[in-house]
């Protein structure tokens, strides 16, 4: 949206500043090198860069009389923020933005009241960096986006009127994440945050990301990561192994230190440092120390296998259940293949079947 021109136009009164510069332009003497216009265009801007937008309010504050006040002695000479709008050639919203900001200081009481203001008068104006402190330059402020926005603000330490003006240029904080690694990375952290309590927000990204092959990518390079990283910092935190076959037993002095000498090397790392391959070679050389303590542990390593048989004639189990037979009979899929794959799966299972016998009666 574009912002209205401010009201002070060339042909109005000139600011007391400007008045004062003119006066000492007529005590200095003028060389070619300084024409007048360009020395009373330096003059007024220096005193505007000194006192900001204060400049503009003062003419609101000491000529705009605020509402239900009678017009009676010097108030007689004041006129409504709608007429002083008129005048300057720009909407009452605008005037009374610098109404409220003058308002807010002099509650501060950084300036003085409206009531005491004479029209006309010069007064000593604060510093500009306040001026932002109080003006609030745009409409949103006022609305419950606006004043959530400048709460956010000021709970980061920053002024409202900043926060405000991003909100309302979304193309520039694009830019300014396009262009900025430093902006990029602070928008990151902002969306993280947000995430937390936006679960429209958690899924819009997730699909987003979904539906984009690199970022797909990337995003499973970093869950395997994270999952080697937890494998390793398991070991540290809890002191227990997972064997390959999926046992959990008490980690070795050995591998314990192992592990906790790759998770600081882990947690050393910068936010900006590639941790996959770390973490590959973490847990690459802490999954091997662990293979060698199972095979070194003759009572482990019987356990181990056991587990190892009990997982795949389980899974076995599971996947021979799920054949439907009926489905074969009813919409004739059979094949003559399908009947070779059986017997040679129940010739298997006769085998594996006489050989766990034999080892049953050895063992007793």
């Amino acid at each position: 949206m574009a912002e209205e021109p401010e009201f002070w136009e060339p042909s109005a009164p000139e600011p007391p500043e400007a008045r004062s510069a003119q006066e000492a332009d007529a005590h200095e003497p003028v060389t070619d090198a300084h024409h007048p216009v360009v020395v009373r265009d330096a003059r007024e801007f220096g005193a505007y860069a000194r006192t900001g937008g204060w400049a503009f309010a003062l003419k609101v504050a000491r000529s705009v009389r605020p509402g239900g006040q009678p017009a009676e002695g010097t108030a007689r000479t004041k006129v409504s923020a709608k007429a002083f709008a008129e005048l300057a050639g720009c909407s009452p919203e605008r005037v009374m933005r610098y109404y409220r900001a003058w308002d807010m200081a002099a509650d501060d009481g950084l300036v003085p009241q409206f009531e005491v203001l004479v029209p006309g008068e010069d007064i000593e104006l604060p510093d500009a960096d306040v001026w932002l402190s109080y003006y609030a330059s745009r409409n949103s402020a006022s609305s419950v986006r606006g004043q959530a926005i400048s709460a956010a603000a000021e709970a980061e330490g920053i002024r409202p009127t900043k926060a405000l003006e991003v909100a309302e240029n979304p193309t520039a904080l694009r830019a300014a994440i396009l262009a900025d690694p430093g902006t990029a990375q602070a928008a990151r952290g902002a969306l993280l945050d947000r995430m937390k309590e936006d679960p429209a927000l958690q899924t819009e990204m997730a699909r987003a990301i979904a539906r984009t092959d690199d970022l797909k990518k990337a995003v499973a390079n970093e869950a395997k990561a994270a999952d080697r990283i937890g494998y390793v910092r398991q070991i540290v935190e809890k002191g227990q192994i997972k064997t390959p076959a999926g046992q959990t037993v008490e980690a070795p002095a050995e591998i314990r230190a192992e592990a906790e000498r790759h998770l600081s090397l882990l947690d050393e790392l910068d936010d900006s440092e590639e941790a996959g391959e770390w973490a590959g070679e973490a847990y690459d050389t802490v999954k091997n120390l662990v293979a060698k303590a199972v095979e070194e542990d003759p009572a482990l390593r019987v356990q181990e296998r056991r587990t190892k048989f009990y997982n795949s004639l389980q899974k076995a189990t599971k996947v021979f259940e799920e054949l439907t037979l009926d489905e074969v009979m009813e919409e004739d899929i059979y094949e003559a293949d399908m009947l070779q794959r059986l017997e040679a799966l129940q010739e298997a299972i006769g085998t594996c079947i006489s050989a766990l016998r034999k080892a049953t009666t050895a063992s007793s």
